[in-house]
């Protein structure tokens, strides 16, 4: 089979690219609810479905496989955030598992201070104490109507999904190597659980086809190619589509409705990370790029027509 090598992406493109990559990332919510099985066997049924598209991609275009500790160290992040998402789907409104998700930049911060000793700004500490009182409202509506098992299995879902924004830095990443090498241990650990379920009809087949093709396989692909180009900052921005439209999907086609106090503490989570993602890109394009050298060929022209100006 002939091999073809992608072309890199413009900033445009790859923006393209990452709200394509959130538009089927938001249709896992409704997917797994429409799938009676339990979460181990959906997760492993949409790896494997998946994992049969990224390594076709892989060799389609020539992309090596990389296995080094960056690399496994993105595969775990990949693995456990699949996994507990759908766990957390099952036991909690798709809502709450979506958005408890969405606190992903805020552990990110954590991250990148405890590990990367980059320390954190007054922006950063004030995210993070408006995010926590967002969280609280889910769990005090936990108290309530249940769920608190699923929520907290989303938040840590959320300290993972930070894992997987770093894809593409770790120490010798490779983002689709990760991705693979994440979806084949989800779909080992899965296997046995599916192998238990009795549900095959044409609608579960369906809608696990939709996760495995469409929600994980060429979400993923099209999620890779957009941090080629993306900054993370803008990557972050454009997935809060993600949180918005999941919930929606699920309440259009599912019939699963919000509580209020919950409602409350979405708004709060997702409109904190998206406040903070529009000052951090405000910033950041306020700031004066970089003094870069000379090219030589550019530099030797100047020294031309000075010389000319001055004869």
């Amino acid at each position: 089979m002939s091999q073809h090598i992608v072309k890199p992406v413009s900033v445009r493109q790859g923006t393209l690219c990452v709200v394509a990559a959130s538009l089927l990332f938001s249709l896992g919510g409704l997917g797994i609810k429409l799938i009676p099985w339990q979460p181990l066997s959906i997760n492993g049924a949409r790896n494997l479905i998946s994992i049969v598209m990224i390594a076709f991609y892989m060799k389609k275009t020539g992309h090596k496989l990389i296995v080094n500790k960056g690399v496994l160290t993105g595969a775990f992040c990949m693995c456990a955030t699949t996994t507990l998402y759908v766990i957390a789907n099952k036991l909690t409104t798709a809502a709450n598992a979506i958005v408890l998700q969405f606190t992903a930049p805020v552990f990110l911060i954590f991250i990148m201070a405890i590990f990367f000793h980059e320390k954190p700004t007054r922006l950063d500490i004030a995210t993070c104490v408006v995010v926590l009182a967002g969280i609280v409202c889910f769990f005090v509506d936990s108290l309530t109507s249940g769920g608190g098992l699923g929520n907290l299995l989303a938040l840590l879902s959320g300290v993972t999904y930070a894992g997987v924004f770093m894809l593409n830095t770790f120490p010798g990443a490779d983002s689709l190597s990760s991705i693979l090498i994440g979806q084949i241990v989800s779909g080992v650990i899965g296997f046995p659980f599916l192998l238990q379920e009795r549900d095959f009809s044409g609608p579960v087949l369906g809608a696990v086809f939709m996760l495995g093709f469409f929600q994980l396989g060429l979400a993923y692909i099209f999620f890779s190619r957009g941090l080629e180009a993306v900054p993370p900052v803008t990557a972050s921005l454009t997935s809060g589509l993600e949180p918005v439209l999941n919930p929606v999907w699920v309440a259009i086609f599912y019939k699963e409705t919000i509580s209020q106090i919950a409602l409350v503490g979405a708004v709060i989570v997702v409109g904190a990370i998206v406040c903070y993602n529009l000052k951090k890109a405000i910033s950041q394009q306020k700031q004066p790029p970089a003094a870069s050298e000379p090219l030589p060929a550019a530099s030797a022209a100047a020294d031309k027509t000075e010389k000319e100006e001055l004869s």
